[in-house]
Parts: C-alpha cells; sequence; structure tokens
C-alpha cells in the first residue's frame, strides 16, 4: 500500500508538471484533433482534380464531353490549344489533359475506331493511376450514349458480384484518421513519459527523488500511469469528438474493447520510451533519437502496406513490432466489429513484447538511476 500511494502521489505529480508545460499540452491537442484532419485530407481518392480538353473535333459529341466531369471528383474542364498540352503538363497545371482528334464524330459515326488520348500527370501520383481510369470510363460512357449502344454484355459463364458491407464508398478518409489516430498514440506514448524522465534531469529535480525512500519501479510506473492516462484521454475524445463527429466516420466495433487494446499497447511502447530516455541527456537528444526508432516502426506496422507485401528480410522485424500488432487489432476491432476471441493473439503478443520491454527498461533504468545518483 505504501509503494502503490507512492506511484499515486507521483503520478499526480506528473499531471501537474505537465499541465503547467503549455507547449506540450497544446502539442497534444493539435495531436488529437487538427493533425488528424491534415491526414485525412491527404485522401488518396480522386477528388477536385483538374482537367484541361483540347476539341480539335469541335464536334456537339466533343462539345458534351465538357458537361460529363463533375465535382467533387473533377473540376469543370477547361479549353486547352493542342500545343500547349506538355507545358500544361510540365508546369502541374492540370492533371488529366484529354486530346480529342480531328473528325472524332465523324470517323466514330463510320465505325473507324477513332482514338482519344488523355495526358495524365503521373507525378500526381495520388489521383494519376485512379484518375485515369475513371477518365477513361466517363469517355466510353458518353460515347456509348450518344450511339445508344447498350453496355456489352458480359460473355462470362461465372458472374461475379462484389459486395461491400462497410464503407461502401470506399473513402479512404475513414482509413487514413484511424491510421494517424494509431500514430499519435504510439507517438505520444513514448515521447510523454521519456521527456518527463529526461526534464528531472535538466532540472535537477531527480536529486530530489534520490533522497526520497522511492524505489525505480515506484518512480518509472508513476510516468507510466500518469503519461498513459493523459493519452487514453486524447485517444477517447478523438475518438467520440473527431472522428466520430466532425469527420463522421463510423465504427462499427467496441470501442471499450479498443481502449484495452490501447491501454496494453501503451504499456509497452512507454517501455521502449523510457529505455531510449536513459541514453541522452536532453530531450532535443531524444527527438532525434526517437526518429530513428519511430519511423521505421511506422512504415512496418502495416498501415501502409501489409506485412506480406514486405521484402521477407524486414518481414522478420515486424515481428517485433508491437505496432503491427495494434495496428491488426485496432483496425480489426474498429472496422470489422472483431471480439476478444478472435484478437486474442494480438492481445497476448503485445502483452508479451510489453513484459519483455518493461523487465529491460526497468533494469535499465536502475542503473541509469545508479549512475546519476553516485554522480
Amino acid at each position: 500500500m505504501r509503494a502503490l500511494s507512492h506511484i499515486v502521489r507521483l503520478g499526480l505529480k506528473e499531471l501537474a508538471s505537465l499541465r503547467d508545460d503549455p507547449v506540450l499540452v497544446l502539442f497534444i491537442v493539435y495531436a488529437f484533433s487538427l493533425d488528424i484532419f491534415v491526414a485525412v485530407d491527404q485522401s488518396v481518392q480522386v477528388r477536385n482534380a483538374s482537367v484541361a480538353i483540347v476539341d480539335e473535333d469541335q464536334s456537339p459529341l466533343s462539345r458534351g464531353l465538357f458537361e460529363v466531369f463533375f465535382p467533387p471528383q473533377f473540376q469543370h474542364p477547361q479549353p486547352l490549344a493542342q500545343a500547349a498540352i506538355e507545358r500544361a503538363l510540365d508546369t502541374g497545371r492540370y492533371t488529366f489533359v484529354v486530346d480529342i482528334p480531328p473528325d472524332f464524330q465523324a470517323d466514330l459515326l463510320q465505325g473507324l475506331g477513332p482514338s482519344v488520348q488523355v495526358n495524365v500527370d503521373a507525378t500526381a501520383v495520388a489521383q494519376a493511376f485512379t484518375g485515369s481510369v475513371y477518365v477513361q470510363q466517363i469517355i466510353e460512357d458518353e460515347v456509348r450514349a450518344y450511339l445508344a449502344v447498350p453496355p456489352p454484355a458480359s460473355t462470362s459463364p461465372v458472374s461475379a458480384t462484389t459486395r461491400i458491407r462497410y464503407n461502401q464508398n470506399s473513402e479512404s478518409a475513414w482509413f487514413l484518421g484511424v491510421a494517424e489516430l494509431l500514430t499519435m498514440v504510439t507517438v505520444l506514448s513514448m515521447l510523454l513519459p521519456a521527456a518527463a524522465l529526461i526534464r528531472e534531469q535538466e532540472h535537477g529535480t531527480i536529486e530530489h527523488l534520490l533522497v526520497m525512500p522511492l524505489s525505480p519501479a515506484e518512480i518509472m510506473l508513476a510516468k507510466v500511469w500518469a503519461n498513459a492516462l493523459v493519452v487514453q484521454a486524447g485517444t477517447l475524445a478523438c475518438l467520440y469528438l473527431v472522428i466520430q463527429g466532425l469527420l463522421a466516420i463510423p465504427l462499427a466495433g467496441s470501442l471499450a474493447l479498443f481502449m484495452f487494446g490501447t491501454f496494453i499497447y501503451q504499456f509497452t511502447i512507454t517501455a521502449i520510451g523510457m529505455v531510449l530516455a536513459t541514453l541522452v541527456r536532453s530531450v532535443a537528444q531524444f527527438v532525434l533519437l526517437l526518429l530513428l526508432v519511430i519511423m521505421p516502426m511506422i512504415f512496418l506496422s502495416g498501415v501502409f502496406t501489409p506485412a506480406e507485401s514486405v521484402p521477407e528480410a524486414l518481414q522478420w522485424l515486424m515481428v517485433i513490432s508491437p505496432m503491427r500488432y495494434y495496428v491488426e487489432f485496432s483496425f480489426a476491432v474498429l472496422f470489422r466489429d472483431a471480439g476478444i476471441a478472435v484478437l486474442g493473439r494480438e492481445l497476448l503478443l503485445m502483452a508479451l513484447i510489453g513484459a519483455a520491454a518493461f523487465a529491460v527498461s526497468l533494469l535499465r533504468f536502475r542503473q541509469h538511476f545508479s549512475a546519476v545518483g553516485s554522480g
């Protein structure tokens, strides 16, 4: 009970110290609010893409193509001279340039099979591939409607029907918003307790702790629970106010189960952050070291690329990354309404990695604590 009292009191001190740091508080608020909006805005879907049409035919059909590109996927097409195509693409003025050749309508009516050239600025990778498919389909549909030709019937003896039960419009913003939240949980769970420990060293207050009847485990656990509470509160507020509220992203699964898994994950990530904190002498050094650890962890987490698509040599690194299992757990809960019976493996692996990381961090913390005391 005495140790528990020490842990609670030290944790309250950590919360008070965090409250008095306006820069860090502002960063936490930003991470769980505006940062999510910025990530969602980087959607890979075709949205507001710029289009120009080079009309060398000047026929009713070619002029009608100016009226078939609609928002929100496309801007209204702008006329462009044939000689200006290359410069318009080089300067990034347009993402898509449709070049309609002379006598296009006449050749089409005669069954000569004329071609329409679609020029794409491939440097706009977020929209180029998908957008070019949209443009092709729009032109084909308009030509077919002009000729009053029904869509071609499938000759396959098997009919494949796709039914999307969740996210029927395939909005990538739903995925990006949750993915960014998981990233912020990772960054803050590693940053906050480590920054608190380093701040103790920079301000010289760690010497005060050394002369008190406190063990390294008590000091470490106090920093863990206090900062974990902050991240848990920020995560819950983000889910209700930003993800479900302002962005209107529906979540299919249990938020209670998600928060439980997040707590286990925080325990693991915090232990890793505490190890890193004992290797540096200032917050600036810690941030540089954090980048070396956090960036590979994010890219190898499966947020952007599935584990099976990563080169085999890197897949071994993904096995020991707790963020990989956290991402799998979170997406399964929030998007597929999976239960704990299905996700027991991910929870167990996160807990095992967390126990190992905590043991290493406690050993390292005791060594560091002794070195500071003797110094």
